[in-house]
């Protein structure tokens, strides 16, 4: 009898007990990097949080490096996400890929590019974490498919999406969602400033539809 009231006990004090916080992981080059700062879009994402006090209920951290690619993203995967513990990890990455292609010819075929970006993912799902990934936004915002490498950044974000469908993974489509907020909001046609300050990195309002997008997309 003792034994089934000290059982009873236990049960009834663990249902008090704190639930663990979920911890997110944003992951990615420079746009995640400036995330962090006090108008990036994960410090919004934050103050979200808070605003519908459920800021208990998540941890929230940021592992982005500017001028990353996603074997850069691949080769620091350990030290950088795995070493935070996280239950969920936000991959955001495939502008370099595509920009510094282009720029530098330090960019990384399509084909690498999927290879790279399944195996990354992977690693996750090996270790029990969610995993939600991101297409790369713009690269010049004019709506009308005008820009240098919209064809570039099209072909890598259907890789992404298939990716996505193949591995069980969440999806935010900022490729569509910019694409869908500039013809609403970029009559002129302008190639930044719209979401961004330079086609790429984002602005006010860039970082707040960016926070409201995966807040959508990762909070129930």
């Amino acid at each position: 009898m003792k034994k089934l009231i000290m059982f009873a006990v236990v049960i009834f004090m663990c249902s008090f007990q704190t639930k663990k916080a979920e911890k997110i992981v944003f992951f990615g080059d420079s746009i995640t990097e400036y995330g962090v700062r006090p108008d990036g879009y994960i410090t919004l994402f934050q103050q979200k949080l808070k605003d519908n006090n459920k800021a208990g209920n998540y941890e929230v951290a940021g592992a982005g490096i500017g001028g990353n690619k996603i074997y850069d993203l691949y080769l620091r995967y350990e030290d950088d996400v795995l070493s935070k513990n996280p239950d969920v990890v936000v991959i955001w990455v495939g502008v370099n890929d595509v920009w510094h292609k282009r720029l530098f010819g330090t960019g990384t075929d399509w084909d690498k590019f999927g290879r790279f970006y399944t195996a990354l993912i992977k690693k996750f799902q090996a270790k029990g974490i969610k995993v939600t990934i991101c297409t790369p936004a713009s690269v010049g915002e004019k709506t009308d498919y005008s820009n240098e490498l919209d064809g570039d950044l099209n072909k890598y974000s259907q890789i992404i999406r298939d990716i996505a469908t193949q591995n069980n993974c969440g999806l935010v489509d900022f490729r569509k969602l910019f694409h869908e907020y500039g013809l609403k909001n970029n009559p002129q046609n302008l190639d930044k400033n719209i979401l961004t300050v330079d086609g790429v990195h984002l602005n006010a309002a860039g970082n707040k539809f960016v926070a409201d997008a995966l807040y959508q997309s990762l909070i129930k």
